[in-house]
């Protein structure tokens, strides 16, 4: 089996699939690819399944070295790649040598990359998940980031050729970004003005910022008098405000569920560009209808397929 070994983590890199998902009512969290658009553009050109194991990189990138021939792809932000010296190029498929490294220089745009191999990663599933879950510390390596001496086993892979259309670059954040978002649940528990305010505020993520979910200075938004609700569930963009009026935005490795009101829910198809987001970005929100949500969620994965919007 044809291996890749850490010889330098980087910030934040983790093994990911595309979740832990059917385990919430028993309080464990999904975790996954904060951008799974480029999660499933990265294996799709692999010639992977989409849920196949791949490296997500965050910030600063890891260097790794293969002990045989591997074909790989890096999607998502825009990184100066290396593979035995040579520039690669992004959302493209590129081989690697028995021997040669994988180096990640200067981040030129986003915040997280995806590194898939043909094959997918071979590490042995918790709960059917190949995920990472930093918060629950489930998964591979004991659910922790990668760390050097760290090995990863690479799946026997088919030679595939890229799929025809290959599918499109996603987006990516422009020192910030604009998400659409559906209004509520809890949006009639806050103050008559503060949904208006949510929607025409400028918000920056702080540094307290984590996959588990962003946390956004801004303009406090005010609870009702009665504002109080027992926890429900908090999906993946849910935009919870605690008493302080600062709105965190809930994303991968958020938590089952919460106690604070939620204003607002981002929509599928704009979460891939919330996680492209880095401590410093600013974010806007467009209030959505669940029509035009749809809608773009169908136009996302046209893209993804490479089809015309």
């Amino acid at each position: 089996m044809t291996t890749l070994t850490v010889l330098r983590g980087g910030m934040l890199t983790t093994v990911q699939d595309l979740g832990r998902w059917g385990h919430q009512a028993s309080g464990v969290p999904v975790a996954g690819p904060m951008d799974a658009y480029s999660h499933r553009l990265a294996n799709r050109l692999a010639g992977n399944d989409p849920n196949a194991a791949a490296l997500e990189i965050t910030l600063v990138g890891p260097e790794l070295q293969a002990d045989g021939e591997l074909a790989c792809v890096v999607c998502g932000a825009v990184f100066e790649v290396t593979a035995g010296g040579r520039t690669v190029a992004a959302n493209q498929v590129f081989e690697v040598h028995r021997g040669e490294r994988i180096r990640f220089g200067r981040r030129v745009a986003g915040a997280r990359a995806t590194l898939a191999v043909r094959g997918g990663f071979d590490e042995p599933p918790v709960l059917g998940s190949r995920a990472t879950s930093l918060v629950s510390g489930m998964g591979p390596f004991g659910g922790r980031a990668l760390a050097a001496g760290d090995v990863l086993h690479v799946g026997r892979g088919r030679a595939a050729p890229a799929p025809a259309p290959p599918g499109r670059a996603p987006r990516l954040p422009e020192g910030g970004a604009r998400l659409r978002a559906i209004p509520g649940p809890h949006d009639a528990l806050f103050a008559p003005d503060s949904l208006d305010q949510f929607f025409s505020a400028r918000f920056t993520l702080t540094p307290k910022s984590n996959r588990m979910g962003y946390r956004l200075e801004g303009p406090p938004l005010e609870h009702g008098p009665n504002a109080d609700i027992l926890s429900d569930a908090t999906p993946i963009g849910s935009v919870q405000v605690p008493k302080s009026g600062q709105p965190i935005l809930l994303m991968a490795d958020r938590q089952t569920t919460g106690g604070y009101p939620k204003i607002a829910t981002v929509i599928g198809a704009d979460l891939p560009l919330a996680g492209q987001l880095a401590p410093g970005d600013w974010v806007c929100f467009t209030p959505c209808t669940r029509r035009e949500a749809a809608d773009a969620m169908v136009r996302l994965e046209r893209r993804l397929a490479g089809l015309p919007a």
